[in-house]
């Protein structure tokens, strides 16, 4: 039995509706955003955008190396926010400390996961 098909499945739906929540629900995401990071919102909404992009692409055979790619790429730019939240406690939400050491090495298995369904 072939896992690669309902593991990517899985997985763009994971980055479809974390993209969707950047629109619906962008405070949370706004608060972990480094200040040294300029216009958080925007950047909020491009991260979204390419979380949304990347998981239709991951859909699409003709474009699924070009959206792993990119989502590592994304996983790899957003891995500051992860450090921040960490750093801050929370960024003022109610996350245990475990779960913001559990989402660093979170990114590398979301990495892992998309460049094993790359093909």
């Amino acid at each position: 039995m072939n896992l690669k098909e309902p593991a990517r499945l899985v997985l763009a739906l994971f980055f479809l509706t974390a993209g969707i929540l950047h629109f619906l629900r962008p405070d949370g995401f706004v608060r972990i955003v480094p200040p040294y990071l300029p216009n958080p919102l925007l950047l909020v909404q491009l991260s979204g955008a390419a979380e949304i992009a990347g998981a239709l692409g991951l859909l699409v055979p003709a474009t699924r190396l070009w959206a792993a790619w990119s989502l590592l790429a994304l996983l790899v730019a957003v891995f500051p926010a992860n450090v921040y939240m960490l750093q801050s406690h929370g960024a003022g939400m109610a996350v245990p400390d475990w779960a913001l050491w559990l989402r660093l090495p979170l990114q590398l298995v979301l990495m892992a996961w998309v460049w094993w369904v790359r093909r």
